[in-house]
């Protein structure tokens, strides 16, 4: 599985779906690893975490529980340098620092999206590898961000004091938004890096996080696709695995390798068995707050209605692929994103229709709401339950109702015409995404050179066109205006093939050209945005003030957890830097011992009785370099770590904080963690260390990167 914000779950920059469906489908962007064992504990009822549960912020570790479980009291010192060796990529996923000179860790999918725009029908960089021998061979991606955070503040006050009961759920949401603007504008003013608040508890609390911003982005290396997803879909969320599942790319500044402070150095020992080990990343999302209404809707309709525009796009994708093998190269990461997303939405919707799983939720809320309404103190917090169950009803009626549409020139059109009209706002009162402390890394993906392919981008449109008037109906006035007397083919491809926003330079001259060069334009994607964008800001609206209204009832809830459970807990992911621990450990699945470890000569067994079937080939580069490689050496483990999509990337390290593995994966049994999380059977799969640096060297001859990375010396040699 891939376990990447926008990545893995994601549907990729070419298969943009507006901001309506981003709201209608929030899972859309996020993958999930997950548990679908049903030891429902904190997981469903944010109670006082157990066992190695957790997604941890730096500033709020449970020293206490680590030290209890496993004699082990992290300094700070170990804290900060393991905080600040970690890395965001900005379009989903994990990375850690691993040398003074820039080199950055990460997964092969987590930069699959970059190696698909640097490669071309000569040089396919996603199938084939890639590595460089010099820093001047290191290839430049077009529009990648990597953040570093380098500090955080409780803003909880700042924000709340803005929000008042007397408010509507727009007047807050208005409230909220400006206040966020400015809090996030003056800290960049102030400090010159990207300040982003970011919610927390359901909006209980307010964190401001501020990054250092690398922009200049550059490939070092990649392995050959047939490698780091060793197995294919079939192999995807499964276990045991053989991936090499692992990039590397190197930030520059001022037109050299940066020179960092903080990275991480390896360990050559291998994590043992029953070994304490920590993830540091950036798990994208988990509702493990939600009441049971609110799962209740994303298993009856959210996660159906998700699952079924999955189908259909990859039969879209799949037949698109098949017009040629240049086809398949363009088409190969989203279809590949949309796979993934699909494989690891029907894990999790099989775990919401267990009754198991809702029944004792409902049962955790029972006693829970019991215990607040007895309590003259907290029994004004028991409406919140009732105000999502009616927020889960009304999102019920508006699924898929909204202008859903998937083309990467559409959804620059749409970005375009979008922001020079909040433009004409002030910063606080605009859409989040237009505000003025973001207006660089937008601007870093609106004015991306990576190449756009008109012909994928066509049927991604019009099949999608088509989708918005199976659910309207065709008689409805907005798809009538839409089509005129076309067919969703037809128009779309009258659109993509009329359209000049290909060209970087007239997306430049259109902003500059402010609302009224938009509104004369005569570029018929910018007319078709200017004709939906009222329908898509209506539709962005109504789910803008039931995510207000949900704000402020998870605030209360959070209030009443914290009242009765206790406030020794996390929150849930929000895409933000977090700590996981666990131990490497085997599990128990059909009454098997699943081993924790996989080694080289593993692959072999592996592909031998998949002989001939898809996905179960070595590169020949694994083949010529095979006798020279150590048949014991550890390819993949698993851990009890607890973690879920952007984490993938995550580095692995050891209480020296010495990196033994690459977060890449998850189990099936994982496929709800997004809800609960148990130890039992859901594991966390990763690249030991020790097998990806043979590989580098054995392999690749990639040695001058491994002699670039600080390696320790076996423990014995110590």
């Amino acid at each position: 599985m891939r376990c990447v914000l926008f990545l893995d779950t994601k549907v990729s920059a070419s298969v943009r779906v507006n901001a309506l469906e981003q709201n209608q489908s929030m899972f859309l962007w996020l993958t999930v690893i997950y548990s679908a064992t049903l030891f429902l504990s904190q997981g469903l009822t944010m109670n006082t975490a157990t066992s190695d549960e957790g997604m941890w912020l730096f500033n709020d570790l449970p020293r206490e529980r680590l030290l209890d479980a496993y004699g082990f009291d992290p300094s700070q010192e170990w804290i900060d340098h393991l905080s600040r060796s970690s890395v965001r990529f900005n379009s989903g996923g994990s990375a850690s620092f691993i040398s003074p000179t820039g080199l950055v860790l990460t997964n092969h999918h987590v930069g699959a999206d970059t190696l698909a725009k640097l490669s071309t029908e000569e040089h396919n960089l996603l199938e084939n590898g890639f590595l460089a021998r010099t820093h001047a061979d290191e290839l430049k991606a077009p529009d990648l961000e990597l953040n570093q955070l380098l500090s955080l503040e409780d803003v909880t006050d700042l924000v709340q004091k803005k929000i008042h009961a007397s408010m509507t759920p727009t007047e807050a949401l208005a409230a909220r938004r400006e206040t966020i603007a400015q809090i996030e504008k003056q800290s960049l003013d102030a400090t010159g890096l990207r300040s982003n608040v970011i919610t927390l508890y359901g909006g209980a609390r307010y964190h401001l996080y501020r990054f250092r911003k690398y922009t200049d982005v550059r490939l070092v290396w990649a392995p050959e696709s047939a490698i780091a997803f060793f197995g294919g879909d079939a192999d995807n969320f499964e276990y045991p695995r053989f991936c090499l599942d692992a990039c590397i790319f190197r930030v520059w500044e001022s037109g050299k390798p940066a020179q960092v402070n903080d990275f991480l150095t390896w360990s050559s020992d291998d994590a043992a068995d029953g070994e304490l080990v920590f993830v540091s990343g950036n798990p994208g999302r988990t509702n493990r707050i939600y009441t049971a209404a609110a799962l209740k809707q994303m298993r009856d309709v959210q996660m159906p209605y998700t699952i079924n525009n999955l189908r259909r796009q990859e039969i879209l994708l799949q037949q698109f692929s098949l017009r040629s093998v240049e086809s398949a190269r363009r088409a190969r990461d989203d279809l590949f994103g949309v796979q993934n997303s699909r494989k690891a939405r029907f894990g999790m919707l099989a775990g919401l229709q267990d009754p198991q799983l809702l029944k004792a939720k409902q049962e955790s809320e029972t006693d829970l709401l019991e215990k607040l309404a007895a309590d003259e103190k907290y029994a004004s917090l028991v409406p919140a339950w009732h105000s999502v169950a009616e927020s889960a009803a009304r999102r019920t009626l508006l699924q898929g109702k909204g202008v859903g549409l998937s083309s990467r020139l559409f959804g620059i059109a749409h970005w375009i015409v979008q922001m020079v009209q909040e433009d004409q706002k002030p910063s606080g009162s605009r859409l989040p995404e237009f505000a003025d402390a973001g207006r660089e890394s937008m601007l870093l993906q609106l004015y991306s050179e990576a190449p756009i392919h008109a012909d994928l981008d066509e049927v991604l449109l019009g099949d999608s066109i088509a989708k918005m008037v199976e659910l309207r109906g065709g008689d409805d006035p907005l798809c009538q205006n839409i089509l005129g007397e076309m067919s969703p083919g037809e128009r779309a491809s009258t659109l993509i093939t009329g359209t000049t926003l290909g060209d970087v330079a007239v997306r430049r001259k259109l902003v500059a050209s402010g609302l009224d060069g938009i509104n004369a334009s005569k570029d018929p994607l910018i007319e078709f945005a200017l004709l939906v964008d009222p329908e898509i800001r209506r539709f962005r609206t109504l789910f803008d003030e039931l995510d207000e209204q949900d704000k402020q009832a998870y605030a209360h809830i959070a209030k009443g957890i914290f009242a009765i459970r206790g406030t020794s807990t996390y929150p849930d992911a929000t895409f933000s830097l977090r700590l996981a621990y666990g131990t490497v450990a085997s599990y128990e699945q059909d009454g098997k011992t699943i081993p924790a470890w996989t080694t080289f000569e593993g692959i072999l067994e592996h592909e031998r009785i998949h002989a001939d079937q898809p996905h179960y080939t070595l590169p020949e580069s694994w083949k010529k370099a095979f006798s020279n490689l150590h048949g014991s050496t550890p390819f993949n483990f698993v851990c009890t770590a607890d973690i879920i999509g952007g984490n993938s990337g995550s580095p692995v390290v050891n209480r020296k904080g010495q990196l033994v593995g690459l977060i890449f994966d998850g189990n099936i049994q994982s496929l709800t963690s997004n809800v609960l999380y148990s130890s039992r059977q859901a594991r966390a799969v990763a690249v030991a260390s020790r097998g990806l640096l043979e590989a580098l060297s054995v392999v690749y001859k990639a040695d001058h990167i491994v002699q670039e990375m600080q390696v320790a010396a076996p423990e014995a040699a110590r």
